[in-house]
């Protein structure tokens, strides 16, 4: 077998690895690219560089600078660990059978306004680790949202953003700059997890109903506010159409 150089120029590595592939029925290949990572190569077929399985693409630490072309049949995808600066509107653009991205530990700071919003299939997005200070528009059939650990302000949720998503059951939005819980909240949310951010205060309706005193949100089970700067025990009439009171300072 032919000694390959890792500081041959990446194109020709990448000729070297396609044609590796195709000769032994992509089996060599496979393995090849565990040996000799490379970076992405314009032209470089996507499932090469990564790995794809079914509708699954995971192209995990691969010290990528933006999303490869995916193919239109994808439906999962991983992108973690790679050093990914922007989400462009065009880089999921007709997608339509995409149910999860996974960006997490990217170095993200910007997403264009509409990169998710035409994704009529999109169901989970996870982009914690990563430097964003605006959350894009998502569409209605979220049910899970990650944003943990990013520099998201107040400003950076749009209003009502979660109003219409029925189907929500996990917000993560821990370790931002968040001073305000983002309401009204779908009744099928289960998990919301806000922790360690600048929320002070708390209005009697933000989970229940008050005038409805049979209200109750029995999905709601998992609320973590510990690690900000508020005091839960000065609502306590939030917490009545709730199973369980929410994780926090009750001093």
């Amino acid at each position: 077998m032919q000694i390959i150089d890792k500081d041959l120029d990446n194109s020709v590595l990448c000729k070297i690895l396609i044609m590796s592939a195709e000769r032994y029925k992509s089996t060599f290949g496979f393995y090849l690219m565990l040996w000799f990572p490379v970076p992405s190569v314009p032209g470089m077929p996507t499932c090469l560089l990564c790995t794809c399985l079914g509708g699954s693409v995971y192209c995990d630490d691969l010290r990528l600078d933006s999303v490869p072309p995916l193919p239109k049949d994808t439906t999962h995808f991983y992108a973690r660990y790679n050093r990914i600066t922007k989400i462009h509107k065009s880089d999921f653009a007709n997608m339509g059978k995409l149910k999860r991205i996974d960006l997490t530990a990217n170095e993200i700071t910007s997403i264009d306004e509409k990169a998710f919003i035409g994704l009529p299939e999109l169901e989970e997005l996870v982009i914690r680790e990563n430097h964003i200070s605006q959350l894009p528009a998502l569409p209605e059939t979220m049910t899970l949202i990650d944003a943990s650990h990013n520099n998201i302000g107040s400003k950076g949720i749009h209003r009502e953003a979660f109003k219409d998503m029925t189907a929500l059951q996990f917000l993560y939005m821990t370790d931002n700059n968040i001073d305000y819980i983002p309401v009204p909240l779908p009744d099928s949310l289960r998990s919301l997890h806000l922790q360690r951010n600048n929320i002070q205060m708390m209005l009697e309706d933000t989970f229940c109903n008050l005038k409805d005193f049979n209200y109750i949100r029995n999905a709601l089970e998992d609320i973590r506010l510990d690690g900000n700067p508020i005091n839960l025990s000065r609502t306590p009439q939030a917490y009545v159409c709730l199973p369980r009171i929410p994780i926090g300072t009750l001093v």
